[in-house]
């Protein structure tokens, strides 16, 4: 009998050795859609992180093409479109923490740079290690590289929208944002965002009747 114990338990600890290690990375990932933005705020329509982060791979995009072909650049457009894809990742772990607090003073902002910089390394943990080294190039992107410069800007380009959206709908309460962004996307001095403001903004201003549609 003691032999076909040791055998089953033998048999048992080999399916343990063979059964594949299982990650959490994408599980994560997929709960971006329950993290709301602008918390402090009342919104017309709430806008969760997921589809903010779509939002702002397609303005990135844009921003990239745009410094390509009008402006002849060389900014690397699949870059700067995967850095969009994953900039707000590590809210997964630390949820959106409201402007005005995390911009209090240069003391939070650090505190809070530091503990986006964990979570990062964190969620990169729960990536097989084969994986690790070419997500973290988009997950911890080049903050140097003009590929962030623009993804960045499609980031507050995108909230710029957001305020748009909601002035439209008759809420005040993003006029003083929408200030505020327009300023600071005007202070970068960037022709990407200043060639987007010119041909495609003035769109989301406008209601679905007085959009160009199909004929």
């Amino acid at each position: 009998m003691q032999g076909e114990e040791k055998e089953a338990m033998a048999e048992k600890e080999e399916e343990q050795e063979q059964e594949p290690k299982k990650y959490n990375f994408y599980a994560f990932m997929d709960r971006m859609k329950y993290i709301k933005r602008w918390a402090l705020m009342r919104s017309v329509r709430e806008e969760n992180i997921m589809e903010h982060s779509q939002m702002v791979v397609m303005l990135a995009h844009c921003l990239a093409v745009i410094n390509n072909e009008v402006f002849k650049g060389d900014a690397d457009a699949s870059k700067t479109a995967l850095y969009a894809v994953y900039h707000e990742c590590s809210e997964v772990m630390t949820g959106d923490l409201p402007t005005p607090i995390k911009y209090f003073n240069k003391s939070m902002r650090g505190a809070y740079a530091d503990l986006e910089d964990r979570a990062s390394d964190k969620l990169i943990g729960t990536l097989p290690e084969e994986l690790q080294g070419e997500l973290t190039k988009y997950i911890k992107p080049d903050k140097d590289s003009y590929e962030y410069k623009l993804m960045k800007a499609a980031d507050r380009l995108s909230a710029y929208i957001k305020c748009v959206e909601e002035g439209r709908c008759g809420n005040d309460e993003f006029v003083k944002a929408e200030k505020s962004i327009k300023e600071d996307l005007d202070s970068r001095h960037m022709p990407e965002v200043e060639y987007f403001f010119t041909y495609f903004m003035p769109g989301f201003s406008l209601p679905l009747d007085d959009l160009e549609g199909l004929e």
